[in-house]
């Protein structure tokens, strides 16, 4: 095997492992919530903490450009052994104690050092299909975030191993990241000022990706972590019996599908253009979200055949948004601008993950997931608005 085939071989599979840290409690958060040993409060703001965490770690990696100054898989395996270390010691706190909360979100600032360093990481080694092998590292990010509740499914529903099992996972990646190589297109800045990044982020044609990325960020975490719940609701409807077995697996089913979508996202976005992917993948996920709620009454198989389809579209763009930041700007900045464009959108995503027991208190689950269908279908406008930019040629070729 080459160098280049173990490298990014090697890359997905410690994003894959690593990333199982990001929803490893809130895998077994529904069947807390379903049992009533928790409120939806705080079974959102458990997820809530990671993505808090995750943008106080990002920001302080920006300011200092580390992703550009340092050797980034030493960066990757220290916040990835962090993240193992801080997810493990939940075994001893429990989901009920005031520490685990801070637990959760420094597990979030690890992960600040494994998710844009990978992308950074895969960058190097793209060459010409950018948004192909960005578009796997983010099928590796979607995957990790799923095995958390297959591991539920497969577990009894014994929280102890989901959170073992992704420890140990995460223990994995950071001492298998340590054999990868740095690729060709592999940029280091001698030094880093911040007025740069922000010369950078004020580009017109930078804001457009960044408005569209938050668009699609609006919606996807907080489908990610509220659609078990909602699965165990639709299977109520029809009198289904082993809910929450049940609704663990297909939650897995519903997330993984994503990695499915992230591949052909990027094949198609490498030769067809990002804005043009991007814009209908957008499109099609918003659609999923107004109707899901309506779907479920019509039964569990139409239910899941909408959630699957919602499941592929909702991250399928993701790595575009990744990919086309790449293009834009200068690679000695490449680190820095993927660490404050994935700032910017898991901010985002900690209102709407708060924000959503109060849409199913006020509106139901049947319409509670519309709310963020306004992401998306904003996110498509700002693409469609980018292709008109001069910059909008440095994509894929020209392609757009």
């Amino acid at each position: 095997m080459s160098t280049k085939a173990r490298s990014i071989a090697l890359i997905i599979f410690c994003q894959v492992a690593c990333m199982t840290l990001w929803f490893s409690a809130s895998a077994v958060v529904p069947g807390l919530i379903a049992a009533g040993l928790i409120s939806s409060a705080r079974g959102s703001l458990l997820t809530g903490a990671v993505q808090l965490g995750f943008v106080g770690g990002t920001l302080i990696s920006a300011y200092f450009g580390l992703p550009d100054r340092l050797d980034p898989r030493r960066l990757f395996a220290g916040a990835a052994l962090l993240g193992s270390i801080t997810n493990v010691l939940i075994l001893a706190t429990g989901f009920d104690h005031p520490l685990t909360i801070a637990l959760r979100f420094i597990t979030g600032i690890a992960l600040a050092g494994v998710y844009p360093v990978g992308m950074k990481l895969a960058a190097g080694w793209a060459g010409g299909r950018l948004g192909l092998m960005i578009g796997a590292l983010v099928g590796a990010l979607t995957l990790g975030s799923a095995l958390p509740h297959l591991f539920r499914a497969i577990s009894d529903l014994d929280w102890g191993v989901v959170i073992a099992a992704s420890s140990l996972c995460a223990l994995v990646g950071a001492l298998l990241i340590n054999l990868t190589a740095l690729g060709p297109a592999h940029a280091r800045a001698a030094s880093f000022k911040p007025a740069q990044a922000w010369h950078m982020l004020r580009k017109p044609s930078v804001l457009l990706v960044n408005g569209g990325y938050l668009g699609h960020m609006w919606e996807l975490y907080a489908m990610w972590a509220w659609i078990g719940s909602f699965l165990i609701w639709g299977l109520s409807l029809d009198g289904t019996t082993g809910l929450e077995a049940n609704s663990a697996l297909m939650t897995f089913i519903v997330v993984a599908s994503g990695a499915v979508g992230c591949l052909c996202a990027g094949f198609l976005a490498d030769r067809f253009g990002r804005t043009t992917v991007t814009m209908v993948v957008m499109l099609v996920s918003g659609t999923c979200a107004a109707l899901i709620g309506s779907a479920a009454l019509l039964g569990p198989a139409f239910m899941m055949a909408v959630a699957v389809l919602w499941g592929i579209t909702i991250v399928a763009d993701s790595a575009q948004f990744s990919a086309a930041m790449t293009e834009l700007c200068e690679p000695s900045l490449v680190g820095t601008m993927l660490t404050l464009q994935t700032s910017m959108g898991f901010l985002l995503t900690f209102v709407a993950i708060q924000g959503m027991p109060l849409a199913i208190e006020w509106l139901g689950w049947r319409y509670a997931f519309a709310v963020l269908a306004i992401g998306p279908f904003i996110g498509a406008f700002f693409m469609w608005q980018l292709r008109s930019q001069p910059d909008a040629l440095k994509l894929a070729g020209g392609k757009r």
